[in-house]
């Protein structure tokens, strides 16, 4: 089908014009723009369950699931009138006319703009100050097991009931799996992340070798629960959304019984449908109860009183009360009193690694290090690649793991290994990072430059 063409589909009483019907969304799996909008009608009562009334977040997809994804808060300025909008507030203190998809026609619309999953917010558009969903993200490392990611969502059933909450789960369509309950909006953000990150620590201290609520990335291991994704402004693909993958995978409501034995590979674009028809809507059943917060505020208060106070908030929100240093863990500033393995060694960083080349501050003649007025590190890191590809970024680990295999036969992956998505001007790129805490001294290898040494700025000077 040609690019130029386009169809016009009737739906409610409404036209929605697709433009450019034939293009490819899915290069690998032979998927067209048409397919998309037509799986997405096929599913429309479920994927309008985790959308309506909800402000959403526009994330493109112009090239397709290959190009570059950029996300859009603001509606457009011409909607049509089966697209409602509202008005929605960030952190940061502005604000911006958001859309609200009720129907189908407004769900084919969005899908016609590039949208390959929907985002909406935590809260209807009657008060968007309160949420009325509690969100449990479990978000796996590097090569955790998905067997994990399941066994810690059925630890997640597990609390959540204890306390009273009926828990729908799904597949996140990626690589991790959400939990959701249903709460009455009676109470802001602040309390619901709050109440989040306490599930997150009650999970972690039922299945400690599986699971952390640890915000730092060199902190974790196994699957974390990514409390902060109830903080304001934060949204997460809704059910039903299809994800950006090879695959065209789902975001899929399960029943309790399936999450044992799950896998992410069987729900698609191209098998939802079939599961649908047969089955109905397995999520269709969230909204009949609303929850109180009550219990999991209790279990806050529980953890207070064991000096678990607040955990990190993402960088661009304002500093909260009770909330600790957000400084990660490796450039927190040392005790006077804490000693220097080697007296001799440049004092850029602890464990006697040097500073990431190349920017670490130059030697004096003598070997030493002058001071530079940063945080000395308390975890020896170093900086192993920076692309603006992660295929790329982790093919310069393996090269490292094949320079240094002594060492490397002490990282331990993936709790020693962190991938970071750095966020550029206009687009991420990638930086990988290895923590040398569990390889004796004599064998740690000294910074290298990053291969590959990407440097987002370099158009800009």
């Amino acid at each position: 089908m040609a690019r130029t063409e386009s169809e016009i589909l009737a739906l409610d009483g409404h036209e929605v014009t697709i433009s450019n019907p034939g293009k490819l969304f899915f290069a690998d799996a032979g998927i067209t723009k048409i397919e998309l909008v037509r799986y997405y009608l096929a599913v429309a009562d479920g994927a309008l369950l985790g959308v309506r009334d909800r402000p959403m977040a526009l994330k493109r997809f112009v090239d397709g699931a290959g190009g570059e994804a950029f996300f859009q808060k603001r509606a457009p300025k011409s909607v049509p009138e089966f697209v409602r909008t509202v008005e929605l507030s960030f952190p940061s203190g502005r604000t911006a006319d958001e859309v609200v998809v009720d129907n189908p026609a407004a769900l084919a619309w969005v899908v016609n703009l590039g949208c390959i999953d929907l985002n909406p917010h935590a809260v209807r558009s009657g008060d968007l100050d309160h949420p009325d969903e509690l969100r449990i993200d479990l978000d796996p490392g590097p090569g955790v097991a998905w067997a994990d990611v399941r066994a810690v969502a059925l630890v997640v059933r597990e609390v959540l009931v204890e306390l009273g909450y009926a828990p729908f789960p799904k597949t996140s369509g990626s690589r991790g799996i959400h939990v959701y309950a249903r709460i009455e909006p009676r109470w802001g953000f602040s309390e619901v992340r709050r109440a989040a990150l306490a599930v997150a620590r009650e999970v972690e201290r039922r299945a400690p070798d599986i699971a952390t609520s640890k915000w730092w990335k060199e902190e974790r291991h196994g699957v974390f629960l990514d409390y902060n994704q109830n903080a304001k402004d934060r949204t997460v693909a809704s059910v039903y959304s299809v994800r950006p993958r090879p695959e065209a995978t789902v975001s899929a409501p399960l029943t309790w019984d399936e999450v044992p034995d799950a896998e992410l590979g069987d729900f698609t674009l191209r098998t939802v449908p079939d599961r649908y028809a047969k089955l109905g809507d397995l999520g269709a059943g969230i909204d009949d109860r609303a929850f109180s917060l009550e219990p999991l505020l209790e279990l806050v208060g529980r953890h207070e009183a064991e000096g678990l106070g607040d955990a990190p908030w993402p960088p661009h929100y304002a500093k909260q009360a009770g909330e600790p240093p957000r400084v990660q863990p490796s450039k927190r500033r040392m005790p006077d009193e804490t000693a220097v393995p080697d007296p001799s060694a440049p004092r850029g960083r602890a464990g006697s690694v040097p500073a990431a080349m190349p920017s670490a501050p130059a030697r004096n003649a003598d070997g030493t290090v002058p001071p530079t007025g940063r945080r000395r590190s308390s975890q020896p890191l170093l900086v192993i690649s920076q692309s603006a590809d992660e295929a790329d970024a982790l093919a310069g680990l393996d090269r490292w793991r094949a320079r240094h295999p002594e060492a490397a036969a002490f990282v331990r992956d993936p709790e020693d290994v962190l991938v970071d998505a750095m966020r550029g001007r206009y687009k991420v790129w990638w930086r990988v990072r290895t923590n040398l805490r569990n390889v004796p001294e004599e064998l740690r290898p000294a910074a290298e430059p990053p291969d590959p040494d990407y440097d987002p700025w370099a158009e800009l000077r």
